[in-house]
């Protein structure tokens, strides 16, 4: 096989991922914005307990679901995004899924790897949260705390290197587009808009950072027309973040 070859078959078969996950994500919105379900699962590190799921009616907008502090030593819900966050930048929240086990799959760039494959599952502890909306729209939220701070830098670059990989894509395809340095009270990072392939704005992500804790959280859809909600909601995920 030649290297051209190559190039085409590992941009295809990436492609191919990606639209497999932007389709279970839209799966997946419609299912809990049909039923209104908030789903709390608490478990330990290694994804033992479970709470079982309450179905609620979805609301007005300031009552809209709330992810439950878990009371998991080190990291727990508390530490993600919540409701109040987005009714500052606009997208009206209706639901969320909360898991404490470090399985949800990272970003629409990372196919199917979760936080806990990342961090090889060394990690103190995981949380994660899919927001769905009113609208057309998808927030996924992953976190992990790290044993130390060198392994917390590694795990940043790691996802870090896994959003610049789409940046780079083929005209026409849907990619990630420059890098923005974020800095608030808790921490720091970067966010990243995406655009579809004509060059519409459909959402945005961001890597975060607080001392041991990372995070990755991203905006599928485009929830309002700011032109800086991506950065607005990235900031309030990271001043969750720290302990």
């Amino acid at each position: 096989m030649s290297e051209n070859q190559a190039v085409q078959r590992t941009s295809v078969q990436r492609t191919s991922v990606r639209r497999n996950r932007a389709a279970a994500a839209a799966c997946l919105a419609a299912a809990l914005v049909t039923v209104g379900v908030v789903s709390v699962q608490s478990a330990t590190a290694d994804g033992a307990a479970h709470h079982t799921a309450h179905r609620t009616t979805p609301a007005a907008r300031p009552a809209a679901a709330r992810p439950a502090a878990a009371a998991t030593p080190g990291l727990g819900s508390a530490a993600l995004v919540q409701s109040e966050d987005f009714f500052q930048q606009g997208p009206g929240p209706v639901g969320a899924t909360v898991a404490l086990d470090g399985r949800q799959a990272l970003s629409a760039c990372s196919g199917e790897e979760t936080m806990r494959d990342l961090t090889k599952g060394k990690a103190t502890a995981y949380a994660s949260v899919t927001w769905t909306f009113d609208s057309e729209s998808l927030l996924t939220e992953s976190a992990a705390n790290a044993a130390t701070s060198s392994s917390a830098s590694a795990y940043e670059k790691q996802l870090d290197a896994l959003v610049q990989a789409c940046q780079d894509e083929p005209a026409g395809h849907w990619h990630y587009g420059a890098a923005h340095t974020l800095t608030a009270a808790g921490g720091s990072g970067r966010w990243y808009p995406s655009y579809s392939g004509d060059g519409t704005a459909t959402g945005g992500v961001a890597v975060l950072r607080s001392g041991t804790r990372v995070a990755v959280v991203e905006f599928t859809g485009r929830p309002t027309d700011a032109p800086s909600y991506v950065k607005g909601i990235a900031t309030a995920a990271l001043n969750r973040l720290p302990a």
